[in-house]
Formats: structure tokens, sequence, C-alpha cells
């Protein structure tokens, strides 16, 4: 056997906040750490080019899940940190039930935690490339755990020389060049016996040392099996090592199993099976919380008991190894130990009872939700009254406490809400999950911030919406997704996106949706400088918004007319728009708007040679912007009407509004202008 180490209370993966939950206890290793640490300073070849990789070095240790393989990459990681100035990054390739995550999920967590921004819908090469682009002048150490094939490493390798990668795999990763296993096994005696004497004292140990080398033996010198053997002896502490042994050695074989997971699903058994029945239906409930984690409500959730019950289980679990603890109160479920669970799952529970467990989560994670939403909310509001009415343990005492709970569950929360779409039979809560971690985001990080999120989140309401024929939730999610595209400059997507959001408005017979998309389509073709498709759509959606009576609505269709006729050079028609804009604002007591769309019509007779027209209409515009108390405003067309008298010869008459702009900014700098901008309605939106 290999000598071997092991990862004590932990599972050895990297938390998710992206830093080392707390540096835990290592056994063994020595020869695989010297290797591995040799394996750096080897120069390695480019086996095609035949010279050195311009790549970032890869480091693989390879092994079964429970063998203590990421223990083993975090005890190298933490040895090597400090040679890396711009840090550790940690990232999970593979899902806890098996699925192999996708790079551009890991791409942007990497980025995110760099703090490099990423445009929200970015796909696969676009986000490989930008983070590429940042490691390129970056010394950074990366560990990327649990790989599920060649492929997702190399498009993650920084092209810097100066980075590390350790990966973890199951098997060796052939698609990367010049990249060596470490193969690890299970424990030495020795390793195996100081793990044990971790849990259970050195007493047992000593005055039965033949038995504790035979139930290291039985375990195949596992580390995960022997964690679950010493847990169950420190919870006994009257029972030797020889009663252990024994108990192992009187269960079942199992000859359908693989003989090399054998020793961990004995040991697994023989845990389990102490449990009472409560507990080992909490536990394997555990199988179905996202991404492995759970806290509290989590489990609480999913068994039906309260959640000082289901808090004071989760810390009984971990401390006998059941459960590896993460941050913020959270519990990871080991890797190695899920396939077991869902076994146990599906043998033990009816699938109602699962399903009914897993709607319990789902229902509680809305609540908490709508809980961190609320309290944003000013105080006397509708949702802060309903939140008064909560549960003590449903509710966050402070915006800052919600927040904060908010980012350390988000990739489970995330999770939650992709695992709820794909299952297909609990729709409507994961309608309800997916709406209220949309409005939880917003509210706590502004639709800017949470873009990223907010796109994936989007697309599976369209998932669903599609799945179930939800024309009106169709309309909805695909106006939401092109607005994000059209943000991120990819205009062509979004017009595609607004005319599919536009049949499924009419299919949905929902008229606001259906102006929202014709606008939307118009607003696009004017992105792309095609004037009179803008212009046409513009005035569909105008047609529509009229039929309705929607005046504010009308008012901004009538000043993005005319911008497009503007833009075309159709100076009479973009006049009337404008004009149009104006009266309608000032009939909706918008005086500030009044007098910007004024503004823009002096600038299109400014356009079409009438520059007295234009000078009438800037002083009504002044005017109307005096009205308004808007102090910006009005400075800012002060000085517009300070170019127009130089323009028509006045430059006194100009020194005077441009001194009016001046004082009202409480500038000195008379020439400069103003950090404001009059923008047309078409800008505004």
């Amino acid at each position: 056997m290999t000598d071997q180490a092991v990862d004590f209370g932990g599972s050895g993966g990297a938390d998710r906040s992206g830093t080392r939950a707390g540096r835990r206890r290592f056994f063994g290793r020595v020869r695989e750490l010297k290797e591995l640490r040799a394996d750096i300073a080897r120069a390695g070849l480019d086996t095609l080019a035949g010279r050195p990789s311009p790549r970032a070095r890869v480091l693989l240790i390879a092994g079964r899940p429970g063998s203590g393989r990421t223990a083993l990459a975090e005890e190298l990681v933490g040895d090597l940190a400090r040679g890396y100035r711009d840090g550790v990054l940690r990232a999970r390739l593979t899902e806890p039930g098996g699925e192999p995550v996708p790079v551009e999920r890991v791409a942007r967590g990497l980025l995110d935690r760099i703090g490099v921004p990423a445009p929200a819908g970015a796909g696969e090469d676009e986000l490989t490339q930008l983070l590429r682009d940042t490691f390129a002048e970056r010394r950074a150490l990366l560990l990327l755990d649990d790989a599920a094939n060649a492929e997702q490493v190399d498009a993650l390798l920084p092209d810097n020389p100066d980075c590390l990668v350790v990966a973890v795999a199951r098997g060796p990763l052939t698609g990367v060049p010049d990249v060596r296993p470490c193969t690890v096994g299970g424990l030495d005696a020795k390793s195996a016996i100081e793990l044990l004497d971790s849990f259970t004292g050195s007493v047992r140990i000593t005055v039965d040392p033949q038995a504790a080398e035979t139930l290291t033996e039985l375990c195949g010198g596992q580390p995960a099996a022997l964690v679950l053997a010493g847990g169950w002896l420190a919870a006994r502490p009257m029972s030797s090592v020889a009663d252990l042994t024994k108990r192992l050695r009187s269960l079942p074989d199992e000859p359908d199993r693989p003989a090399a997971s054998r020793p961990l699903a004995r040991a697994f058994r023989l845990a389990y099976e102490a449990l009472p029945a409560p507990a080992a239906r909490m536990l394997r409930l555990l199988a179905l919380a996202p991404v492995g984690l759970a806290d509290a409500h989590t489990a609480s959730a999913l068994a039906g008991c309260s959640v000082s019950a289901a808090r004071s289980m989760l810390e009984g679990f971990a401390a006998f190894g059941l459960l590896h603890e993460a941050d913020a109160e959270q519990y990871e479920v080991p890797g190695c130990l899920l396939p077991l669970l869902r076994e146990r799952l599906d043998t033990e529970d009816r699938p109602a009872e699962v399903q009914l467990a897993r709607a319990r989560m789902l229902e509680r994670t809305v609540r908490l939700l709508q809980s961190c939403r609320a309290v944003t909310e000013p105080e006397g509001s509708p949702a802060r009254r309903k939140l008064a009415g909560l549960p003590r343990a449903l509710r966050f005492p402070t915006r800052e406490a919600a927040a904060d709970w908010l980012r350390t569950r988000q990739p489970a929360l995330l999770a939650a809400a992709r695992v709820a779409v794909a299952d297909g039979e609990l729709d409507t809560l994961a309608r309800r999950l997916v709406a209220a971690l949309v409005r939880a985001l917003a509210a706590h990080r502004g639709t800017e911030e949470a873009a990223p999120e907010l796109y994936g989140l989007h697309q599976l309401v369209l998932d669903v919406a599609e799945r179930r024929g939800l024309h009106r939730e169709r309309a909805a999610a695909l106006l939401n997704l092109a607005d994000l595209d059209a943000r991120t400059g990819r205009t062509t997507d979004a017009l595609a996106r607004y005319r599919a959001a536009l049949d499924a408005g009419r299919l949905a017979s929902d008229p606001y949706a259906i102006s929202r998309a014709m606008e939307s389509v118009g607003g696009a073709y004017q992105e792309l400088g095609d004037w009179q498709r803008a212009a046409d759509w513009y005035g569909r959606a105008l047609s529509q918004r009229l039929a309705r009576d929607e005046r504010a609505d009308q008012a901004r269709l009538y000043g993005r007319l005319g911008a497009v006729h503007t833009y075309e050079g159709r100076y009479g028609e973009a006049l009337r728009n404008w004009r149009a804009a104006a009266a309608g604002y000032r009939r909706l007591g918008d005086l500030a708007g009044h007098a910007r769309a004024l503004s823009e019509a002096a600038r299109v007779q400014e356009y079409a040679g009438r520059p007295q027209d234009c000078l009438r209409t800037c002083e009504e515009a002044v005017e109307w912007a005096r009205r308004a108390k808007d102090v910006r405003l009005l400075a800012a067309l002060q000085l517009r009407l300070a170019d127009t008298l130089d323009r028509l010869g006045d430059p006194a008459a100009a020194r005077l509004h441009r001194a009016a702009a001046d004082r009202l900014l409480g500038t000195e700098d008379s020439a400069g202008g103003t950090a404001y901008e009059i923008r047309s309605a078409s800008a505004k939106d």
C-alpha cells in the first residue's frame, strides 16, 4: 500500500466561498507529497512542439472517491500557496450526483471569485477566453477538484507557465499533455491506526493492536471507511475495537458491488444501521440536498421536524464522519456516501414520500427567499407586515443578515432552482422558487450586478414555460433574456428573442407583452442602425398604446419615433413626434420630461436649418425646466441655449446663459459644460 493521508472532519473539498474552511489534521502521504513537489520543477515538454509548454503545469492526483485524494490536493495546495502571489482558486468539476459541471459555469464562478465581471449569457468560448486573459498576467494556483474528463481541465488551463493547476480525478486525464498521475490507494497500517486513534483515543488501540490492524484491513485502508468506523467507536466509548471488527465481519458480503467499493459500503452500513430510525431517515433524505449542501432549515424541511432538532442531528452526523462541516452553518454530504444514501432512499422510501420531502424543502426555500426580500422593504410596508407574522426561524433580523444568508447560500439556491426545473413534476413550486430567487437577488444586489445569475434563472423559467405551454410566462422570460442580451451587445440574439416574445405574447393574448415586444424589436433595429424598420416597429407599438390609452408609454414612444426619424434625416416627422412627446409629458404633469422633449425638438430644428425656431423652442424648454425645479436639467438647457445663441451671432447673450449655468452648478470653469447630458427618450430606455 502507498503512504496515505486523510482529511479529518471534512471532505477535503473547497468550500463554496473559494477559501479553505480551516486547517485540518493530515495523516501521512509523505512520499506522494514529495513526488508531487518534485514534479512541479520537472522540465515538461510540449508533446507536439518538443519545447517547454506555454501553458500552466498540471499536477494530477487520481483516486476513487473516499480515498483521500482531495485531502492530499488540499495539503499540497496549502503548502504551495505562499509561492503564488495571486492566491488559490478552487472549483469543483463534478456535481455530487456525478454529473459534470458545465465549463461555462465553472469559468464564470472562477471569474467571480477573482472579481472580474463576466457578461450575462456569455457562452463557454467567451468565458474561457476571458479566464485565460485574466490569468495571463497572474501567478495563481488553481485546484480543480473531481474532474470528470480531460476536456474540462483543458478548457480551464491558463496560458501562463507561472500558474499551476492541481487536478483531482478518478483516473488519468489522457487528453491533457505531459501529465503524470499520482495515484492514491489505501492507508498504510500506521497512518490508518493514527486515524482511528484520533476518534477513539489511544487506550482502545493500545490494548488490542491486533484488532486495530484487522479493522484497517477490513476497511481496505480507505480513509472514508475508517472515518465511519472511527465515528462508530467514538459514539460507543464502551465498545472495543474487537467488537467493531466482529460486527464488520458479520455483515453479509455484497457480490454485486465492485470489490474496491465494498469496504466503504460495509462501514457505511454499520454506521447507518446503528442510527435511530428518525436520524437514519433524515440522513438518507439529505441525498436530496442541492449540491450536497444542507443547513438546519433544509434538513428540517426534508425530515418534517423542528429546526432545532435538525440542527442537533446535523451536528451529530458531522461528529461521527457522516457529514462534513462547510461554512456558514452548512454541512456537506460526502460525495463518496451519496450513492449509498440514494440506494437507501430508493429501497426504504416510497417515491411519493421522497417527492413530498423534496416539495417541503422547496417550499421552505421559497419562504426564506420571500423573507430575505421582505426585509429590504420600508418599515410599515405590506411585505414587512407579512414578515412580522412569520415564525421567528424564518425571519432575518436585519437586511445585512439576509444579504449574508443569500450570499453564502447562493450556490445551493441556484442548484435548487436547476434541480426543481429538471425534476419536471414540481413545476409550480419551481416557478415560485425561481421568482422568489430573482426578486431576492435583485433586491440585495441590483439587477446589473446579479445579471449573470438572473440570466440563468430566466432561462429556467423559459424551460418550464415551454414544457407546460405557458405562453405568458414564455413571453416574459424571452423579454428578460433579450434585455440582458441587448445590454451585453448581442443585439442580433436579442432581436430574435424579442420576435419570439411577440409571438408568445400573441398566443397568450397579452397586450402588455405584445406592446413591449414591439417596442423592443424597434429598439433592436435602432441599435443595428436600421432606422426604417425601427420606426415601423415603434409605430406598431404606439398604435397598441394609443388603443389602450397608456399615456406615459405613448409619450415615450413618440420620443423614440422622433429619435429614429432624426437619425434618418426625416426632420419633419421627427419634429412632429417630439412635439407630440412634449405634449404627452405635459398632460402627465412630467415637467422635466416636457422640457427634455422640447430640447430634442429644438435640436431637430437646428438640424433642419431653422435657427430662429430652434432658439424659441430652446427658450421654452428652459422655462419648463425652471418650473420643474430641476437644477441640473436647467443648467444643461442653459448651455444648449448658449450654443444656439453663438450660432446666431449673439455671443454676449450666450455668455450670460453660460454664466447662469455655471452659477446653477457651482462650477468655476465657464467653458467646461456639465456632467449632465440631455438624452433622447430612446436613450433612456
